[in-house]
């Protein structure tokens, strides 16, 4: 998919749990050869101790300061950043800013893995949270803008894996084999911003990401 000569707005990257904006130093640099403005913020905690809601209410202050109050931008949130960054665009106003949002192996339906832990931010991100429940239950508000889950059927992180398939948008799998690599394998990063060069509005649809490391996106559906 062409990424020139395409609107580029500001990108904003949220990352995950135990993360720092440090994991998005390889997606940054390449966003930013395209073209990119690209943004990246540290969540204090990082480690769970904080519910996800207070951590986005970090993004609404970190984008205020930076971006401005009112300038659109376009919003990318890994892991539970993904889920951090929903929460700021369907309750805390990000709805009426984001033009693109996209999240990579997000557990938009949680994820066993978070049964480990019983800090509030790992709680919320259970399978069937009240937290995710609430979420979900007028998730359709996502299709105001341009939404794009990214994820990869081999995520042990998210278990279930198709606990990142969304009911609304376009769904993009890129088949790597470990979830950290969803911040640096060439597909994904390809993916990203083939996302973030399109037009407002665009077409949805299901796309599968193949193995081949340059091949455009489109393919086999699955």
């Amino acid at each position: 998919m062409n990424t020139q000569n395409q609107q580029r707005d500001p990108v904003v990257l949220v990352h995950g749990i135990t993360d720092t904006e440090i994991v998005f130093n390889q997606m940054a640099v390449y966003l930013r050869q395209l073209g990119w403005t690209v943004y990246t913020l540290n969540l204090v905690p990082n480690n769970g101790e904080a519910p996800l809601n207070v951590l986005a209410q970090q993004v609404v202050d970190y984008v205020d300061a930076t971006i401005g109050a009112e300038k659109p931008f376009d919003l990318v949130g890994f892991s539970m950043g993904g889920i951090v960054s929903r929460y700021y665009v369907q309750r805390l106003g990000g709805i009426n800013r984001v033009q693109r949002f996209v999240t990579i192996s997000s557990p938009h339906h949680g994820t066993v893995v978070a049964y480990a832990s019983r800090l509030p931010g790992c709680v919320q991100m259970r399978p069937n949270s009240l937290f995710l429940q609430d979420l979900n239950r007028d998730v359709q508000m996502l299709e105001q803008l341009n939404f794009t889950s990214i994820w990869t059927p081999y995520d042990l992180m998210i278990i279930p894996t198709n606990s990142s398939k969304m009911p609304v948008g376009k769904e993009l799998i890129v088949p790597v084999a470990l979830h950290s690599w969803m911040l640096t394998d060439y597909r994904s990063l390809s993916a990203v911003a083939a996302v973030l060069a399109e037009p407002i509005n665009g077409d949805r649809q299901f796309e599968y990401i193949r193995n081949s490391q340059k091949l455009p996106l489109g393919g086999d559906n699955t």
